[in-house]
């Protein structure tokens, strides 16, 4: 999501080596990621280990989830990877307008055609993607993969969506894992970064509660001598419901603390204290004095 914007295309490539040296081999753009720079920057990064990758990309966060919108817009991003196929097209949020039949019939016959190997849906609740699911049945093929935000402070998908993935045999790939930079630990010690400048990310992590509890995040991770950003990183890759998280960082010296993450060992009681620095969310059911 950086590349094209907080980090130019030198910068992105430091970045591509560093991730495919540590073994990662599924990279994530979308159409309207820095204006499509970032799909074009990746396209050619790709190219020369094309056939070693995963690459998803996402489609329709505005002009509707319609037909002609997803097909117009997946063009652009063929176009600017210089990609015949990829491995995975997301409908990058729910349009609420947008017939959910005609969405995926038009998905099911770029599938059909080779142009896309899987489907996903991006920000779409747990009922649309099972709707979406029956549909998709009834077409031959299925929903393989969701991708809903999921940090320490942020934990709504463990309420419907990751509980459906795991029924459905869903991956789920979570974005946001240091929650716009509020879990590098940045903003404890004074430092500027998106959360001042980005008004969506100032609404989205700042309450107090968030904040604080970014504070205890930095103490846990002063006690195990250890990066913050690497502690939010394993608590997402230890996910019991198997998710996973989804690396973004403006240069390579912020990606190394995440990519830390995805080999770091949580112990169980660490685990544990790293999961009450912030309230679970409430289960999507009542009763609970029943179970």
């Amino acid at each position: 999501m950086q590349w094209g914007q907080r980090a130019d295309q030198a910068e992105a490539a430091r970045m591509f080596d560093a991730c495919l040296a540590a073994g990662i081999t599924h990279f994530d753009t979308a159409w309207g990621y820095a204006n499509g720079a970032s799909e074009t920057i990746l396209g050619q990064a790709a190219a020369p280990v094309r056939e070693r990758l995963t690459i998803a990309t996402k489609v329709c966060w505005d002009g509707g989830a319609g037909r002609d919108n997803i097909l117009r817009q997946f063009d652009d991003c063929r176009r600017r990877l210089a990609m015949d196929r990829v491995e995975l097209l997301y409908i990058h949020r729910w349009s609420p307008d947008s017939p959910l039949e005609a969405t995926i019939a038009t998905l099911a016959d770029l599938q059909e055609k080779g142009q896309i190997g899987a489907i996903g849906l991006s920000n779409h609740p747990a009922w649309v993607v099972m709707k979406a699911q029956a549909i998709a049945a009834r077409h031959g093929t299925a929903i393989a993969a969701i991708q809903p935000m999921l940090n320490l402070v942020k934990r709504q998908a463990e309420v419907e969506l990751l509980p459906m993935a795991v029924d459905q045999g869903i991956a789920a790939f979570c974005y946001s894992p240091l929650g716009g930079g509020l879990l590098t630990g940045k903003y404890v010690t004074g430092a500027a970064g998106r959360l001042d400048w980005d008004a969506n990310y100032k609404v989205r992590y700042g309450t107090d509660a968030m904040r604080q509890a970014a504070v205890g995040l930095v103490a846990l991770a002063d006690q195990v001598g250890a990066h913050p950003a690497t502690l939010a990183l394993a608590w997402v890759m230890s996910h019991a419901s198997g998710a996973k998280p989804i690396l973004s960082a403006a240069s390579l010296e912020q990606l190394d603390p995440s990519l830390a993450g995805l080999t770091h060992a949580l112990a169980p009681d660490l685990r544990a204290s790293l999961t009450a620095l912030y309230p679970s969310p409430a289960p999507a059911t009542d009763r609970t004095e029943e179970s």
